[in-house]
Parts: C-alpha cells; structure tokens; sequence
C-alpha cells in the first residue's frame, strides 16, 4: 500500500515504515504530525484517485530530527569586468518517519 501525499509544497510517494526527508517543517524531534492532502491511494492494486484531494484519507508521520543539506557554492563572474560574486547555501531539511496511512 502506497500514497502520494503534498508534503510542505512537494508529492511524495510514501509507504508505512518509510524514512523521507522534506523541506524543514515546524515541530520539534519526537511530534507527531498529520498530512490530509493525499492525491492518489494504491491498496494492493485498488486505486483512488483524488479530485483534487481524497477526503477521509491521512499520513501520520513522526520528526525524527532537522538537519542541513550539502552545501551548494554560487559563483558569478563577468569576464574581463573584474566582477566575481561567490555564495553558499545550505538547505534545512526534516526526516520523518511515516507510522500510519489511514
């Protein structure tokens, strides 16, 4: 059994017992949360598709912790202007364990 859920913006296809990281959410490591925005449900085979959304249909899930991404260095250059622009980021990520699919 699968679902493709909208978690902070982006569709995952999740399973019960997953680990995913998405983009930081609120809460801290240990809350529990819950998504309602699930697009398609697949149970062994039975398929049911949302118009947009499936109603009655939820993903709990657990924070397990926040954490940093690789760090990614933007770099901007013009020839022959003497221009040079560096910068660095880091993306703020959850990891969160999906514990039920109802």
């Amino acid at each position: 059994m699968y679902v493709i859920v909208k978690i902070a913006g982006q569709q995952f296809k999740v399973e019960k017992d997953q680990e995913i990281f998405v983009h930081r959410l609120e809460g801290n490591p240990g809350d529990q949360i819950a998504f309602d925005e699930v697009l398609l449900k697949d149970n062994d085979g039975k398929i049911s598709v949302g118009t947009p959304t499936i109603e009655k249909a939820k993903v709990n899930a657990t924070i397990i912790e926040h954490l940093k991404g690789d760090k990614v260095i933007v770099f901007k250059k013009k020839r022959r202007k003497g221009y040079q622009k560096s910068n660095g980021h880091r993306q703020q990520f959850s990891k969160i364990k999906i514990d039920k699919i109802s």
